[in-house]
């Protein structure tokens, strides 16, 4: 390889550029509903239960059809899949602009975008991470889940300011066309494979053998089910991310604007506060994904879930003034998601890198029956005791019980891990 060709731009960044900007969207997409939790329910006299139901559906699909989408990618191609999921989002999103009852409201903001965001989700990165880099898939699949809070930080101080007035058909139109813009920049830029580009994996070494792709159908996801189904590495990750959904996207996701309302603070400040949490997460998470490279996946994971769990508990016991929801902003945001890099490395490593998107895929369903749990959960206990403390507390307890759990099986021996 000659000096020039050394410094040759890879096209493994262009197409994690691409997939960065996807997955951003897509969390846009997700964190919509819980700018327009209140406003919908002003709007047309929905309670806090109807309203967090849909945002439980679409959280459930979203992880979902994480494992099939996987499989998806290796029959129908990264690339397909990838406008398939935008598409969906942009037209329910689009679509929702004209419903008048609850039931429309679940079959686009529920079914459809749960569907089409499921298709632009975690599992995406993955596949991504282990398709084209061959070094570095740590940090690139930090940056991945950085999206989200990136995400976050883009999309919801605007939505917020959208909802002024109990407003909500701005946000829905400002969502679709994100969507919308995004379908042709993945069709012109988006490489399917660094074959197809005529090159190796970044990182990869010139006389490495050749990847072997196979074809697959939905199918396969299920028989990969089937094939670890007693796996207790695979029930730990499961379970864990399980918590993990449960106490972001689907607790303080969903509820923590509502949450800031109870104490007076108003949308577009409780806006900013999940922004903030955005900014660090993407610190925190891209820094998790360098961690990864570097330590013990497990140990990295039981510091994350501990330190969440006392956040969460601590939150409802707190003046709620901008001191302390700064700090807790900060603190939290730091921690957000930065488990997934840890999560996707203990796969990749203990099922390889063929199963190992899909199996990620069949993790993040947890993730999400978690997630969709507490959104609906969180809005039911709202409204029988009036705020949210029990909720809150309870998924804080819940990550102290995960960071336990990895602490109790690290020191077996049935998860090993490659220094």
């Amino acid at each position: 390889m000659t000096a020039k060709a050394s410094f040759r731009f890879h096209p493994a960044f262009l197409v994690a550029g691409i997939t960065f900007l996807a997955l951003l969207v897509s969390a846009g997409v997700r964190s919509a509903p819980g700018v327009m939790m209140v406003p919908l329910g002003l709007h047309f006299g929905w309670d806090r239960g109807t309203v967090s139901a849909t945002s439980a559906v679409g959280i459930f699909l979203y992880g979902l059809v994480g494992p099939f989408a996987a499989a998806l990618m290796m029959s129908l191609g990264i690339k397909r899949t990838m406008m398939l999921g935008l598409g969906l989002m942009a037209g329910a999103t689009f679509a929702s602009q004209w419903m008048t009852q609850s039931w429309h409201y679940m079959l686009s903001w529920g079914v459809f975008s749960g569907l089409g965001t499921g298709m632009v989700a975690s599992v995406l990165g993955a596949a991504v991470v282990n398709r084209w880099f061959a070094q570095r898939q740590g940090l690139v699949m930090g940056l991945f889940a950085a999206s989200t809070a990136t995400g976050s930080l883009i999309f919801l101080p605007y939505l917020a300011w959208l909802t002024r007035g109990g407003a909500w058909q701005g946000v829905v139109q400002t969502v679709g066309l994100a969507c919308l813009v995004l379908v042709p920049l993945v069709w012109l830029f988006m490489a399917e494979s660094p074959e197809a580009a005529g090159v190796r994996r970044y990182g990869e070494a010139q006389d490495a053998p050749a990847p072997r792709r196979q074809g697959a159908s939905a199918m396969l996801a299920l028989q990969v089910l089937w094939q670890v189904r007693k796996d207790a590495t695979f029930w730990l990750l499961t379970g864990t991310f399980f918590v993990c959904g449960l106490t972001t996207n689907g607790l303080v996701g969903t509820h923590l604007i509502a949450f800031c309302g109870d104490h007076g603070i108003a949308p577009v400040a409780a806006a900013g506060l999940l922004s903030t949490m955005g900014l660090f997460d993407l610190v925190g998470t891209t820094a998790s994904g360098w961690l990864t490279d570097r330590y013990d996946p497990r140990r990295l994971l039981m510091v994350y879930y501990g330190l969440r769990g006392i956040s969460l508990v601590v939150l409802p016991f707190m003046d709620f003034g901008p001191v302390a929801l700064g700090a807790f902003a900060v603190f939290y945001g730091l921690d957000w998601i930065a488990t997934v890099p840890p999560t996707v490395a203990l796969a990749n490593r203990h099922f390889g890198p063929d199963r190992a998107p899909i199996i990620f895929g069949w993790v993040a369903v947890g993730h999400q029956i978690g997630a969709a749990f507490a959104a609906f959960a969180g809005g039911l206990l709202r409204q029988m005791a009036g705020n949210y403390d029990y909720a809150f507390v309870g998924a804080g307890a819940m990550g102290v019980v995960a960071a336990l759990a990895i602490l109790l099986f690290a020191r077996g021996e049935s998860m090993r891990v490659t220094a």
